[in-house]
């Protein structure tokens, strides 16, 4: 262990969407953070929800007007934010004799339209499907509404990043292994996972953003059942062939009321979920279970000409949502709005229950809010009209050598990424266009910083398989705290549909020489 204790304003316990949301705007309000996850970045609920930022027109069934309000505000806030990772996407609801009412779908997409109205997304209409319709014959009439499609995962690491660049510690592969209440601080002991270092923290707070694990953190901790315990619920996709070959996603109505979602994913793939069922597993191993693919084979089948069987699955994954336990609700119907839980102590902790991604930055304006007395001093919110690294394309191309300086306030982004594709091609016109797209989707205006002064094919460096290159693998241990092949393959990019198990392999070894000779480096 590590001798003189490092002290912070605040420690966030929990790396995923809200957990970093609540560093980042706590450091930029000027406090001193500390963020720290078990694992990666995203490696847990908020790497496996189903990618959309959205105010959940389905919650309107269940009265819950005031969430979807406040989500349909974020959905705008949010994609102006980082245009590159988060962007508007048709949904298609076809109409079967076995859906909702064609008034009652009016009625809600009426309230969809106008509970926050929107100065990027589209209304609502009715709409036909004809012959060319991926859509099974019989389906002819159906609505449009407009929503986003997010990379989930990069959503947290460039709030981590935000959080990072206001001067917070962000620290992952790292636990929570004692939590203790001293003189008007928490005395908390963290366990680095590779070289087993314990360190010693002294927080003014601690923020328990723990996700699935809140509760059973707070119960390890402190070595009693906490008071308020969560409704875990389990949500599997599965990723076919591309479904359809038009940029709209559908929302399909099944039969037990459920409403499930067929994705463009990537360029190739069709993203189709969710399930919906009570957990009570092991966290850390949450898998698809075959009846799960079944029933969204089955969804899928009912409304599209192109049939699934099992072996079209080319890939699955399962999240756990931790929600707020309310007794005697069927999993469904159970709210997705979140809770902060204060514990019984003199210094502050603070519990997050429940939450959703699209409103992971109101949940840390509400967090800070709760904090105030303890920070009397701090900034006031700062978030809203922040730009997130990468997606600060409300600025002006030119100048010496084509850097981006801040000027303009741009509202068409993809006419601003198109330029700034623009500028990088002619700075690079030997980079190929596929991969000069990738970056731009994932780093957005950080693609300048990646690509450095680069000035040939060979400055990319190793190839690693894919479209992959050393430098890449580089910026990302350096920038993005990526320490394995899964970090950078699944979280930062999605690659690993394109890698098998040779490349991973490769790219293992070079992590391993990248970060050894870091460390040698550091020593």
């Amino acid at each position: 262990m590590t001798d003189s204790p490092v002290v912070t304003d605040l420690l966030v316990i929990g790396g995923g969407i809200n957990g970093a949301g609540v560093a980042a705007d706590a450091a930029g309000r000027g406090l001193s953070v500390m963020l720290i996850e078990k694992g990666d970045l995203a490696s847990g609920t908020s790497s496996w929800s189903t990618k959309l930022i959205h105010g959940g027109l389905r919650y309107l069934e269940f009265y819950e007007f005031g969430l979807v309000r406040k989500a349909l505000l974020e959905r705008d806030v949010l994609t102006k934010a980082a245009p590159h990772i988060i962007r508007p996407l048709a949904f298609n609801i076809p109409q079967l004799p076995i859906s909702r009412p064609a008034w009652m779908l009016r009625a809600g997409l009426f309230l969809y339209d106008f509970l926050a109205k929107s100065a990027i997304f589209k209304h609502s209409r009715a709409i036909r499907f004809g012959n060319d319709s991926p859509l099974n014959g019989g389906i002819t009439k159906g609505f449009e509404y407009w929503d986003a499609q997010v990379d989930d995962s990069r959503l947290v690491v460039l709030n981590a990043q935000q959080a990072a660049e206001h001067g917070a510690d962000v620290r992952t592969y790292t636990e929570c292994v004692a939590l203790e209440e001293g003189k008007g601080h928490w005395i908390v002991t963290l366990r680095e996972a590779s070289s087993g270092i314990e360190q010693v923290v002294h927080a003014k707070a601690v923020v328990n953003a723990a996700g699935p694990w809140v509760a059973r953190l707070l119960e390890k901790l402190f070595a009693k059942k906490p008071p308020l315990d969560t409704r875990l619920v389990k949500g599997s996709h599965i990723v076919v062939p591309r479904l359809h070959c038009g940029d709209q996603a559908f929302m399909l109505q099944h039969t037990d009321g459920r409403v499930i979602f067929v994705i463009p994913y990537l360029d190739d793939y069709s993203l189709i979920g969710t399930t919906e069922a009570e957990f009570d597993g092991v966290l850390e191993t949450v898998h698809i279970d075959e009846d799960e693919i079944a029933y969204l084979i089955e969804v899928a089948n009912g409304y599209f000409k192109r049939q699934l069987s099992r072996d079209d699955v080319i890939s699955t994954y399962s999240g756990v949502r931790p929600l707020i336990d309310e007794e005697g609700k069927d999993a469904t119907k159970v709210s997705r709005d979140y809770h902060l839980e204060p514990h019984k102590s003199a210094v502050p902790l603070l519990s997050i229950y429940g939450g959703k991604v699209t409103t992971y930055r109101t949940l840390a304006e509400d967090v800070m809010k709760a904090l105030a007395p303890t920070f009397p001093k701090m900034g006031a919110p700062w978030t809203k009209q922040a730009p997130l690294p990468g997606g600060n394309y409300s600025a002006q191309f030119g100048g010496k050598n084509g850097e981006l300086q801040s000027g303009r306030d741009a509202k068409a982004s993809a006419e601003d990424e198109a330029t700034l594709s623009a500028l990088l091609s002619a700075q690079a016109p030997w980079l190929q266009v596929s991969l000069l797209k990738r970056w731009l989707q994932t780093y957005g205006t950080e693609t300048q910083t990646l690509l450095g002064d680069a000035s040939s094919a060979s400055d990319l460096g190793m190839h690693l398989g894919a479209d992959l290159y050393s430098r890449e693998v580089d910026y990302l241990i350096a920038h993005e705290w990526a320490r394995n092949p899964d970090d950078i393959l699944w979280r930062r990019t999605k690659l690993g549909y394109l890698f098998d198990e040779r490349g991973k392999a490769v790219l293992a070894d070079y992590i391993t020489t990248v970060r050894a000779a870091a460390a040698k480096g550091a020593g």
